[in-house]
This record gives structure tokens, sequence and C-alpha cells, in this order.
């Protein structure tokens, strides 16, 4: 376990080694309050991983914070992967989402928040946070907003390593960058993920692609679109001329494997599978916007493109 590190005043962060998908390796966690303390993202699943964290955390009582529960932005596995041995040996409720608990019907939630929920800290210095449901990412996604503090914790909306992966299953393009707008819109002074270390707006580290929170949001939003157009043009080069007539619904489609190939020629042939997923749930956003539409087992451009 790396740290753990004192970012902003009442605010810890260590990170766990976890299952997540590369380049990332660890999944972040942050102690909030200065009396009062909420931690977040019981993520590892690793034993020698969950003994060091959980020292941490007793560590933290043992220098006078008192543990109020345990908060879960999402039901990833490499976000939950501790939640039950570290609630039942720290005696701590877990919090989270309606549609994050029913996605996780193994563990007992005491506390389903929600957008626009409070989370009041007691302590020397009182914290009050703002809970702000996120989907597009994953369903029940919670991020928690300080406005006084300036600070976010932005769970898996954006990552200051690597990229955030959207599943068709449960994941939904459109939503994900309109949550994305909004967080832009946030006056934030550092924002907290999940993945990679916190971004703050007085530090440029080598190599980001954002020197703000704001900045970063903005940042995924075009790099998005950016790649939404590389898939209509793909589509469109893919599937010229042969659009089906009424009686031949089944013919003209592009397949996944073809459109990846087109659409993602500047990412390593290693991450094509994940590629292929967000490809997919680009498509089914493009679909509900008449810009795509699907050709028996494939994809052509849609009827208002």
């Amino acid at each position: 376990m790396l740290g753990p590190v004192d970012v902003a005043p009442g605010v810890a962060w260590v990170a766990a080694r976890t299952p997540t998908l590369p380049p990332a390796t660890h999944t972040n966690s942050y102690a909030l309050g200065t009396g009062e303390v909420l931690l977040v993202e019981p993520a590892t699943p690793i034993r020698a991983e969950q003994d060091a964290w959980l020292a941490w955390a007793r560590g933290l009582a043992s220098a006078g914070a008192r543990l109020v529960a345990l908060f879960v932005t999402h039901h990833h596995a490499d976000h939950v992967g501790g939640a039950e041995r570290f609630a039942r040996e720290l005696g701590l409720p877990l919090w989270a989402h309606a549609a994050t608990a029913e996605r996780l019907p193994h563990l007992t939630f005491a506390r389903r928040l929600d957008e626009g929920d409070a989370i009041a800290l007691d302590g020397p210095t009182p914290q009050r946070w703002r809970c702000l449901h996120t989907p597009g990412h994953a369903p029940g996604h919670l991020c928690l907003y300080a406005p006084e503090l300036g600070l976010a914790v932005v769970g898996d909306m954006v990552a200051s390593e690597g990229t955030i992966l959207i599943e068709p299953a449960e994941g939904d393009m459109a939503r994900y960058l309109d949550e994305l707008r909004r967080l832009a819109e946030l006056e934030l002074r550092m924002a907290l993920p999940a993945h990679g270390a916190p971004v703050a707006a007085e530090h440029q580290r080598e190599g980001s692609p954002a020197s703000s929170p704001r900045e970063l949001f903005r940042h995924y939003v075009r790099h998005r679109l950016l790649r939404e157009h590389k898939i209509e043009a793909a589509l469109a080069a893919l599937t010229a001329g042969a659009r089906p007539a009424p009686d031949d619904r089944g013919a003209g489609g592009a397949s996944l494997d073809e459109l990846v190939a087109r659409a993602y020629d500047d990412t390593p042939r290693a991450a094509w599978p994940y590629a292929r997923l967000s490809l997919e749930a680009h498509l089914v956003k493009l679909e509900r916007e008449g810009r795509a539409a699907r050709r028996g087992a494939g994809w052509a451009v849609g009827s208002s493109a």
C-alpha cells in the first residue's frame, strides 16, 4: 500500500493494489474529516493490502479520529474488494447509492445516498460534503463535493493515469459526458480520483493531460468526442454504398472488430478488447441520436446522419 499522504487539511490519501485496468495498478482511498472521519473506497481484495489498509484505519482511530462509515463510490470489484472485511473488523456501516447496493446483494448497506444528500463531519474544522449522483460509468456512481473546501472525490469519473472505461452493458456514454460537463462547472481546487494522484489546480504534473480539475474534465469530454468522430468516420468508410434495401435489412453492417481497427488505429492492439467495449458504448449513444444504426450483426451510418 502507498501512503498515507495528507493532500489537504482533513484529507488523507492511500493507494492499495487492486485488480484494476492497466495502466493503473492501485485504487485510492481517502480519509475525510478532522474529527469524525469518513473512509472512502474500501477497495482492495488483496489480503496483505487489506492488512495494511486496516492498520492505517486503526491508526487514524488511535490518533483520535472517530470513524463513522465506509463510503463506496460504485460497485466495481476494484472499489469494493475489502468492503465486507473492513466493515466487519472496524465495526463500520457501509454507505452507497441504491443502485450500487442492488448490485452488491452480499453486502449490507446501512445508508443509501442520492443526489443532494449531505454528509456532515464534526471536528475541530467541520466538513460538509454533498453527494452528486454521476451515472455513466456505473449506474450508482456517486461523487462527494465540499464547496467550502473546493474539493471533490470523483471516483471513476476521471483518472490522472490511464482513462475510464464505459461498458455498454451498464454504462451510458451520453450521461457520462453530461456528468463530466457538470463536474467541470464546479469551483474546485482539487479533484480526488480513484486512480492516479489527486489533481490540484496549482500543480501541473509532467505527462498530465490537464493543469486543473476543470481542464481534466473538459479534456475527457474532448477526448471522447474526438473518438466519436473517428467512429463515425469509420462507419461511413466501411459501409459507404452498402445501406440495405427495405427487403435486405441484414446487409451492409460493419463489425465491431472492423470498426475498432479503424477508429482505434492509434491505440495499441493489446488495448483493443477494452476499446471494443468503449466503441460499442459510443455506438449505442449514436444510435439513440439517429447517427448510427444496427445492420444485422453490424453497424452502419444512421438514417439522420
